[in-house]
Formats: C-alpha cells, sequence, structure tokens
C-alpha cells in the first residue's frame, strides 16, 4: 500500500486555526491519532478521508487527492464516525448497506444481491427489511462498519469507535476490527485503545507534538494528561 501523505496540511474555519503544519507519511497497518478534545482529531480525519478541504498544503491517499476525486476516493478509504446516527442514512438496514456500493457504481439489483449476501453471511439475514430504528447503539456501529467493509477500502478511519458502547459490544467491535486486513487509523482521547498500534501520532492544539512507537509516546501523553488534570487547567474562558 502507497500510504497517506500530508503535506504542509493546514486547515482553519471561521478564523480559526485548527491544524497546522502537519507533514507525515501514513503507511503503517495499526496507526492511532491521540490528543485532548479540541486537538484537531476529527478534522484530521475529515481531511484524509476528502470530506473537507485543506485551507493549507495537501493530502494524498493511495496517490490521490481524496477531496478532488471523490469516485477514487471511495475505491481506497472509508470512515466510522463516533454517532452511528450521524453515519445512517436509510432507514433500513438492507438500504443502509446497499447504499455506498450504488455509490461505487453498483447496480441498485446487485447492490441489494451483495448487502443480502453479507447479512447472511454473518448471521443477520433476517435483518435486510428491519427498520434502523430498532437497532441497539451496539447493533447500529456494526451496520456502519458493515457498510464501511462491504465498499472494501485499502484504509478504514474509526473516529473514536468505542464511544457510547457497552462493554460487550467493545469486546465484538474490537474482535472484528482486529481481524481486518484494512490499514486502521483510529483516533481517541484514551491511551488504552491505542496500546496495540504500530504508531502513535499526538497531536496537540492542532500541532504534531510526538510521532512513534506506543510504548514511547503513550507513557508521555499519560504524565502529560495527569499533569494537566493536577493543575486544574480549565478555569480560562474559551473565547
Amino acid at each position: 500500500m502507497a500510504g497517506i501523505t500530508l503535506r504542509d496540511l493546514g486547515y482553519a474555519a471561521a478564523g480559526k486555526v485548527i491544524l497546522a503544519g502537519l507533514n507525515l507519511q501514513l503507511d503503517q497497518r495499526r496507526i492511532a491519532i491521540i490528543g485532548r478534545n479540541g486537538s484537531g482529531k476529527t478534522t484530521l480525519l475529515r481531511l484524509i478521508a476528502g470530506l473537507v478541504a485543506p485551507s493549507h498544503g495537501a493530502v494524498t491517499v493511495e496517490g490521490i487527492d481524496p477531496y478532488r476525486d471523490r469516485k477514487g476516493a471511495l475505491q481506497r478509504i472509508g470512515i466510522l464516525f463516533q454517532n452511528p446516527e450521524h453515519q445512517i442514512l436509510f432507514p433500513t438496514v438492507e438500504e443502509e448497506l446497499a447504499f455506498g456500493l450504488r455509490q461505487q457504481g453498483m447496480t441498485q439489483k446487485d447492490a441489494l444481491r451483495r448487502t443480502r449476501d453479507a447479512l447472511a453471511a454473518e448471521g443477520r439475514a433476517h435483518w435486510a427489511q428491519a427498520s434502523v430504528s430498532t437497532l441497539s447503539g451496539g447493533q447500529k456501529q456494526w451496520l456502519c462498519l458493515q457498510a464501511v467493509l462491504l465498499m472494501a477500502p485499502e484504509t478504514i478511519l474509526l473516529d473514536e469507535p468505542f464511544s457510547g458502547l457497552d462493554l460487550p459490544a467493545i469486546a465484538r467491535v474490537t474482535r472484528r476490527l482486529e481481524a481486518l486486513p484494512q490499514r486502521l487509523i483510529t483516533i481517541s482521547h484514551d491511551p488504552a485503545s491505542a496500546a496495540k498500534a504500530e504508531r502513535v501520532i499526538w497531536l496537540e492544539a492542532g500541532r504534531l507534538h510526538a510521532d512513534g512507537p506506543a510504548d514511547q509516546v503513550l507513557p508521555q501523553f499519560t504524565a502529560e494528561m495527569a499533569r494537566i488534570g493536577e493543575a486544574d487547567a480549565d478555569a480560562d474562558l474559551a473565547g
């Protein structure tokens, strides 16, 4: 896999700089991006996915610009949002699963057949006509992941994938993710979820603070978060 390249990447909105000066080559199979809330993690994932355009610099995913080449991006990269409610668009399970395949150019008939085959393979054939509103939070997360997997991207971006899940659901999602052959780029503020990553990237205030193996970066991050917590450094207004 050629990987993902960030060249002097920056992003600003409403006059506020959210990311600046990122130069990274991402080619490991398991990458974690950590940082406090507001550090720019989710914005970075949206830039890599091509959902927004950089304000400065460039992103390439397996050789293409994901913002300008949306069809190419759909073949190369998928994203799983923190809240499945922000990702689900259709009322039934089969419609939701078929949508991405239709976006890739598959006919409605073929997309539905592929969807039903996939559900049957997962022991969920009876889900096809089910209303998405009847699913639990963990089941909705599974549905969103399955929709991404059906599109067979080379890289999957995960935005806090365990947020809002109970422990059994976390165990199920973890087991499924660990078995995937795709490159996974996971963002989190929880160091425990990054412990098995080959590479950990720490963002602080939209800039690269540290980059390296988990056993080097995570102890630094944990110590700094403990220091900040002890200082009660949240009295200033956000402005």
